[in-house]
This record gives structure tokens, C-alpha cells and sequence, in this order.
């Protein structure tokens, strides 16, 4: 139990509460103006050890910043890209903020206003918010604190942006104009691939009379620079691909690139979004028809999902095409586009009912 005791001191008397740490080891802390102060903190501590969460003052103050390294080394696992990602994240909105503050310092009310002061997108919100927790996390387990503060606080929430599709004539038309990339036009607006993934594959990688695509190494951006590494999810998949775009990729020998740059015949190293021959073709695609909406090089793995969908491909089938970790993920994603399934149930129902009760039920007045 811990014991209080005064002692005088030039600005007048002041209490010292005594007390023993849950490793058994003796300390005290001085300076309190009256004995019910010193006894109320003596009860905390007393409270704290019983439910296992004493935390001494030295142990919180390790700031946010001196547990960052610590906490992106456990991140080994992850992408490279996605681990870059973290480090930007942290450096731009988290360092500035709390790096000096020590974890015991760090309140709830004040994490709150940072993630929605941010004024930021709800994606890069998120992210902060999630490395600051994750940061704080650790210093629970180290018992440098014994609560998260920056757990439970509501999220700014991700709007989905709606997706621009292209149909079947429209993909001809800006393939059209994409001169010696066609053959990437037709390849990604069929077979759903990411960038990454198109610009990775290989002459190995394609099995021309099963029609199939093996997905197994994906081109990561890491800096300015792709460099190989696994699929999204971790994971290889088959994807189906048409007789009409492998007819307009040219066949490549097993190690050789199979969409590389036309004027250099090397593998594509750089972004999507540096892809200035694919603004370029979009501008002309645009001006011979006007309603092909404006997108990047992405969209083009929706109209994918879109052509399969609407050609009547089920959600599985779909999913493994896309590299979905579900098919709830890929009705989440492309809802929009299950809308008319709507439609051919309540057409479906209504032809059953005529059929099996003798009858055109549609003309029925309700009652």
C-alpha cells in the first residue's frame, strides 16, 4: 500500500505519496499541495495496478516519433510501395504533429480535431490516423500507456468515386487512336489486368490456346521506378483473355516482355499516369466521339468488368478475373453495374407467373 507523508519546503508544506511498482520496486512522487490530493493519486495508482494498467511517467514519456521506427520495422511483410506510402504519410501529416509529444501526452480530444482538420481526402485521413494508432498501439504494449486514445475516434468515410466506363465501339475508337499502344488499349479494356500487372507479363505467361493469362509478378512503383513484385493480395490468378486481343499483342519468347515500350521493345518503366501517348489518343478518341467520358489509364479495368457483366459473366467468374478477394468486393466495387440484374429478376418472375398461372398477371389490378 502506498504511504503519504509531508515535508516542508520554502513556498510552504507538501505531500509525498510512496509507493511500490508492480515489479516491486520502491518509488515516490513529491509535490502535492494537500493530503487529499496526494491520497487521490495514491488510490489511482492502487486502482492502475489491480487492473494491470500502471504505467509509470518515465515509460510515457517516449514521444510518437522515437516508437516510428520501431513501428514501421513490423511492416516487413508489406509491399514496397505500400511501405513508401507509410513513410510519406508519416513524414508529411504525422511528424509535423506529434513526433516530439510523448504518448502519455498524446490526448483523444486532440486526435480527433487532427484527423478532421486535416483537410485532406478521406483516403490520406485515414492513413495518418491508422499510423498514429498503430504507433500508439505499441506503446500499449510496452505499457508506456495504457489505453490507445487514438482508437474509436469516428473516420472521416471514403466516398467511392463513380467509375467512367467505356462500351465495346467506344474502346475501338480510342484503341483506334492510340496507334502502336492499341494492342495495350484492347489488352486492358478486355482482361481487367492492373497497369502493373500488363507491363510485368511475359511471353510465359501467356497460354495462347487455352486463352488464358497467368498472373503471378506485378510492377510496383517504388520511387519513380517499377520494379517486380507479387499481385495485389498476394496471390496468382488465371485471367481469360480473348482470341481477338491476343491477336493484336505480338508474340514474345518466354522471358521477353510482352507489352513493352513499341519504340524500344524494354519493359514500361514508369507510372500510368506518365503514359503521355494515353492523353494523347483519349484527346483524339474525344473529338471523334464526344461522349467518351474522361479517364485514365485504370478505367480501363472497369470497362472490363463492365463488358464481362453486361456479356453476362457471373460475380465469381468476375472476381477471379479481377483479383478480388471476394465477390461481395466485387459487387461492392461495381454495383452500378448489377442495377439491370434488377430488372431481368422482376422480368424473370413476372414470364413465370404468366407461364404457370395461364394468365398475363402484369395487366392485374391491385386491390
Amino acid at each position: 500500500m502506498a504511504t503519504i507523508s509531508k515535508y516542508t519546503t520554502d513556498v510552504g508544506l507538501r505531500y509525498r505519496v510512496r509507493y511500490r511498482k508492480p515489479d516491486g520496486k520502491q518509488t515516490d512522487k513529491r509535490g502535492f499541495r494537500t493530503k487529499k490530493e496526494a491520497e487521490a493519486f495514491a488510490n489511482t495508482v492502487e486502482v492502475s495496478k489491480l487492473r494491470g494498467e500502471f504505467v509509470t511517467e518515465a515509460a510515457g514519456r517516449v514521444t510518437v516519433g522515437e516508437l516510428w521506427p520501431r513501428w514501421i520495422a513490423t511492416k516487413q511483410g508489406m509491399k514496397e510501395s505500400y511501405k513508401r506510402t507509410l513513410n510519406v504519410a508519416y513524414s508529411t501529416h504525422v511528424e509535423a504533429k506529434w513526433g516530439a509529444v510523448p504518448v502519455g501526452k498524446v490526448k483523444r480530444s486532440e486526435v480527433r480535431e487532427w484527423v478532421h482538420g486535416m483537410a485532406k481526402s478521406a483516403s490520406v485521413s485515414r492513413r495518418a490516423h491508422g499510423i498514429l494508432a498503430g504507433i500508439l498501439d505499441l506503446a500499449v504494449d510496452d505499457k508506456a500507456v495504457h489505453a490507445n486514445v487514438a482508437r474509436g475516434i469516428p473516420l472521416p468515410r471514403k466516398v467511392r468515386q463513380k467509375h467512367a466506363y467505356l462500351t465495346v465501339p467506344q474502346l475501338a475508337t480510342l484503341a483506334s487512336h492510340a496507334k502502336a499502344n492499341a494492342g495495350m488499349v484492347w489488352f486492358l479494356g478486355t482482361t481487367g489486368l492492373r497497369w502493373g500487372e500488363a507491363v510485368a507479363l511475359r511471353g510465359k505467361h501467356v497460354d495462347r490456346e487455352r486463352r488464358r493469362i497467368r498472373v503471378e509478378v506485378s510492377a510496383t512503383m517504388v520511387g519513380s521506378t517499377l520494379v517486380p513484385d507479387t499481385p495485389k493480395g498476394g496471390v496468382a490468378r488465371d485471367v481469360p483473355v480473348t482470341k481477338f486481343a491476343l491477336e493484336r499483342v505480338p508474340k514474345a519468347l518466354p522471358e521477353a516482355v510482352l507489352l513493352p515500350v513499341p519504340s524500344t521493345g524494354r519493359m514500361r518503366t514508369y507510372s500510368p499516369g506518365s503514359e503521355s501517348w494515353f492523353s494523347g489518343a483519349l484527346t483524339r478518341a474525344q473529338a471523334e466521339d464526344p461522349k467518351i467520358p474522361d479517364l485514365v489509364i485504370h478505367d480501363l479495368r472497369h470497362t472490363a468488368a463492365s463488358i464481362a457483366i453486361s456479356s453476362g459473366a457471373n460475380v465469381k467468374a468476375v472476381q477471379r478475373m479481377l483479383g478480388h478477394t471476394s465477390a461481395a468486393m466485387t459487387l461492392d466495387v461495381y454495383s452500378d453495374l448489377f442495377e439491370a440484374d434488377l430488372d431481368a429478376v422482376a422480368d424473370a418472375i413476372e414470364a413465370k407467373l404468366a407461364a404457370e398461372c395461364g394468365q398475363n398477371v402484369g395487366t392485374g389490378a391491385a386491390s
